[in-house]
């Protein structure tokens, strides 16, 4: 239930890249109105990453999550029935909203149920369904868009994640929320509820250690001095990762373009590039309860680095296709290890804010990016703009090597204390 939400979310995303130039054509948009139609939703996803944590810490996870599908459902409908630009302009922050506050707090809920060994592995493929996600948004592009037009897109991701949201009542609180709210009989009730569909006790090879009572927090928490250096290597993460992200993949289709292809072709080149995103998520499952997240993280960051310039300096053939396959495969994998990192990092009283405002700063990039390409491009050339997204990558990569401290093994409560060396 919470990886299918997911998958709309990312369908979403991927969908505006596809979409952008009917939707030029339909309304006559000047090139800077169309750059706003593809930050818009990043506006909103900055908002509400920002916002939902702290709700989902003071309310939540399992209403925020519920009411953050059903906002970006409403949003997706909203840009279907769009009359002019101007509306459109504010659907998509309103399906921005949604998404921003969907996956931080997802993230933060299935972390709170997931067994220590395995936790690493179920975040990551949990955040595979974004792959899903980018596979249905390029069939919607080679299906959906030449036969029925932009509007029905949007409306083939609406309806059925409203569906998924009135699913997801039967989904469980996190009893670490419960916990440390007081309400240990609620808490105890959900635990021997995953046990009885486990089929029996679960087991505890240490010590528990039960949630603090946390009572009133501040976001500014983030930055007290125990969570400084996390904080610092997290938002640095965030950034680099989601402007390399947005600045690169929004735009494969029309940089192809550019370089000789036609529409149909390039899409269908693009299409085919990220089924490479499904093996890079299963290969970053497997590492990351083994060999530890931070040591996956920094290769799957210097392998997109590495092959982003590579394809920023190939053709459209052969070679172009592998370099854009290893692109998705990397950045991919990346990406599922930045979602379980997140909200591994914090207390329970503050883990979804913390993850939610990393995400925040990440959305910066986000906005960033899809105006950093089209701007850059003419000026120092495609080889030039991928040239900067590897450096990027690469200072991301440092960061997180100098800074991450290693999670694998630890419980939740046990790497919220004190911080290791």
């Amino acid at each position: 239930m919470s990886g299918i939400g997911w998958l709309f979310d990312a369908m979403d995303v991927i969908l505006i890249s596809f979409l952008l130039a009917p939707i030029t054509r339909e309304f006559g948009l000047a090139p800077t109105q169309t750059g706003l139609i593809a930050s818009a939703g990043f506006v909103g996803m900055f908002l509400g990453a920002a916002v939902s944590g702290r709700l989902a810490d003071r309310y939540g996870r399992r209403v925020v999550f519920q009411a953050t599908l059903v906002l970006f459902s409403v949003g997706a409908l909203l840009s279907a029935a769009a009359p002019t630009f101007e509306t459109l302009l504010a659907a998509r922050v309103v399906a921005g909203l949604g998404l921003g506050g969907e996956l931080p707090v997802v993230a933060t809920l299935v972390s709170e149920l997931s067994p220590r060994a395995a936790r690493g592995r179920m975040i990551v493929l949990l955040e595979s369904f974004w792959a899903y996600g980018t596979l249905a948004a390029g069939l919607i592009a080679i299906g959906v868009i030449p036969a029925y037009g932009w509007r029905w897109a949007f409306v083939v991701g609406a309806v059925p994640a409203l569906y998924v949201a009135y699913l997801r009542r039967a989904l469980p609180e996190s009893p670490r929320f419960l916990a440390e709210r007081g309400r240990t009989a609620e808490a105890d009730a959900v635990v021997r509820r995953v046990e009885r569909a486990g089929g029996g006790a679960l087991l505890t090879l240490a010590p528990a250690v039960p949630p603090a009572r946390g009572g009133r927090t501040r976001a500014g928490e983030l930055l007290a001095p125990a969570y400084r250096r996390r904080t610092a290597m997290l938002w640095i993460l965030w950034f680099g990762i989601t402007l390399s992200y947005y600045g690169i993949f929004l735009y494969v289709p029309s940089l192809l373009v550019a370089r000789g292809l036609s529409e149909v072709r390039s899409n269908e080149f693009f299409f085919l590039s990220t089924l490479a995103q499904v093996p890079g998520y299963f290969s970053a499952a497997w590492l990351v309860d083994r060999w530890g997240r931070r040591p996956t993280l920094v290769t799957y960051l210097v392998g997109t680095a590495v092959a982003a310039v590579l394809f920023g300096n190939a053709g459209t053939g052969t070679l172009a296709f592998v370099w854009a396959a290893l692109l998705s495969f990397f950045n991919l994998g990346a990406w599922g290890i930045v979602y379980a990192y997140s909200p591994e990092l914090y207390p329970t009283q503050v883990r979804a804010t913390g993850a939610g405002v990393a995400a925040a700063v990440g959305r910066v990039g986000g906005i960033i990016g899809p105006f950093l390409t089209p701007v850059l491009v003419p000026l120092i050339a495609q080889s030039g703009v991928f040239a900067l997204f590897m450096a990027l990558l690469l200072v991301t990569a440092a960061a997180v090597w100098l800074l991450a401290e290693e999670t694998k093994g630890r419980s939740l409560e046990e790497i919220a204390g004190p911080v290791a060396a």
